[in-house]
């Protein structure tokens, strides 16, 4: 089914009543704080530090200060009505060589800012890794070694045994996809490494470090709480009918998707992606009883959505186009794909050049529950960037963000109407900040963060959010 063939939203357009309504966040991006209190240098502090990596020098030194704003950041999430709020865990502020025991000061920081949290009854959702992993690891040879897994599964046990009394809510990985192939394969994205050969040893060694923290975090963990992993699933799309455009559609889902999806819930890797890419690798490090390591039972599977991927096939050696998205490097992070073209849809873009199309997300979410019926969906991240322009009065009027909200919130009712099990959908983000390799030059927040004098105002779409968490209906948002 194609989401014109859906049938039409209820008039009231009403989600469920248990339906989590929240935004989110990452640590680096928003924390600062780089070296205080036992912290210590991240890939992301190296890489931002490191000339020419990131727009304009910009670095998360400071980022918006949440560290030192966490409560007023909970107050506003409070005042717009979130029931929900995902977070991550810097590594490196909790144990800072990845290895030995934690700084009880890093952990403070988290237990304070959970209990504040729950003090405005909010629950959070607390992603153990994204991206910020620390230095010294990456110095003895980052995810593409095995003894990285095995250093984040004894990382997920602190963090569960200092959190888990008041934290439902976990994730382990967050969009391992870019970790691997942005990290180590384009690097577009810290720790910078060019090399095919290192991002699929890191894809692996992701998946098997997904599972020993599952492992972990169910041996530390009360028996109730909820444990996920989050993928930007790529809902790839062929340019035209023809064999080769679907080949190569076939190719990037399954480097793209497969490659996490086959381990974490089949315990396997897909045939094809092996044979994609035998050229570049012959998989000897993975180990017997790694990929049914990997597979673990999740509680739900959270998805990250922002545009859709279309692909064609060309012949090797012509020119192509390269528009996927994800930053511009002569290093592509798609192993095994050569041939493969990536085009930009028309129509609506947001900032970041990224088509505006909610109907993949709807195809998307279909797709994943057709394929995994037993396993409960959320949107863990969701969101656009434009070119937010301040009025006189200080105040921010973006209806660009909130219609694009809007479409994507549209799917997800469509979904459920149509029988996918989601249970909740994460705005990103709540605050503008750190945009990785862009730097402070894309604003994806509901709450624009002046980066001068750091002060916090929500934008138009913040409110019209907030009109539709409180009352579960899906609002249009004219008049904002």
């Amino acid at each position: 089914m194609t989401a014109s063939e859906t049938r039409p939203l209820t008039a009231t357009r009403s989600f469920p009543s248990d339906f989590l309504w929240g935004a989110a966040t990452a640590a680096y991006q928003i924390e600062g704080a780089a070296a205080e209190d036992g912290r210590t240098p991240s890939i992301w502090d190296t890489f931002s530090h490191t000339p020419g990596k990131v727009f304009e020098g910009h670095t998360g030194d400071v980022a918006v200060d949440h560290y030192h704003r966490f409560r007023e950041d909970v107050g506003i999430m409070s005042e717009l009505g979130l029931n929900a709020y995902r977070f991550s865990v810097s590594w490196s502020r909790v144990q800072p060589t990845g290895r030995g025991p934690a700084v009880q000061k890093g952990l403070d920081f988290y237990r304070s800012l959970v209990d504040e949290l729950l003090a405005a009854g909010i629950e959070p959702a607390l992603t153990l890794y994204h991206w910020d992993l620390p230095q010294e690891l990456e110095d003895a040879g980052g995810w593409p070694e095995r003894a990285t897994a095995e250093r984040f599964a004894e990382y997920a046990g602190i963090v569960a045994d200092a959190l888990g009394d008041r934290v439902t809510r976990w994730t382990t990985l967050n969009e391992p996809w870019c970790s691997a192939f942005l990290g180590y394969g384009s690097g577009v994205h810290a720790p910078g490494r060019t090399d095919p050969v290192a991002s699929l040893r890191a894809a692996h060694h992701l998946n098997l470090g997904h599972g020993l923290a599952v492992q972990a975090l169910r041996s530390s963990l009360p028996a109730d709480r909820q444990i996920a992993v989050s993928l930007n699933l790529h809902e790839v799309r062929p340019l035209t009918g023809s064999a080769e455009d679907l080949d190569a559609a076939r190719r990037i889902d399954a480097v793209g998707n497969r490659i996490w999806l086959g381990p974490m819930l089949e315990g396997a890797y897909p045939e094809d992606l092996i044979l994609d890419t035998a050229h570049v690798t012959d998989w000897s490090f993975v180990k017997d009883g790694d990929t049914a390591t990997a597979r673990q039972p999740l509680d739900l599977l959270a998805i990250n959505y922002y545009t859709p991927t279309l692909v064609s096939r060309v012949p090797e050696g012509a020119e192509k186009p390269q528009d996927d998205g994800h930053g511009n490097s002569d290093h592509s992070p798609w192993p095994g794909s050569d041939a493969v073209a990536f085009h930009r849809a028309p129509g609506e873009r947001t900032a970041m050049g990224w088509p505006v199309d909610a109907s993949a997300l709807y195809d998307l979410l279909t797709r994943v529950s057709d394929a995994y019926p037993q396993l409960p969906l959320v949107i863990s991240e969701n969101g656009a960037a434009y070119e937010d322009v301040v009025s006189p009065d200080g105040s921010v009027h973006d209806p660009e963000r909130a219609a694009y909200v809007h479409a994507h919130l549209e799917a997800v009712h469509r979904a459920i109407s149509d029988g996918v099990d989601v249970r909740g959908y994460f705005l990103w983000s709540l605050l503008d900040n750190f945009e990785w390799a862009y730097g402070y030059a894309k604003r994806f927040g509901a709450v624009r963060v002046d980066y001068d004098t750091l002060e916090r105002t929500p934008k138009s779409s913040a409110r019209w959010y907030a009109r539709v968490a409180r009352s579960g209906e899906l609002l249009a948002p004219d008049g904002d």
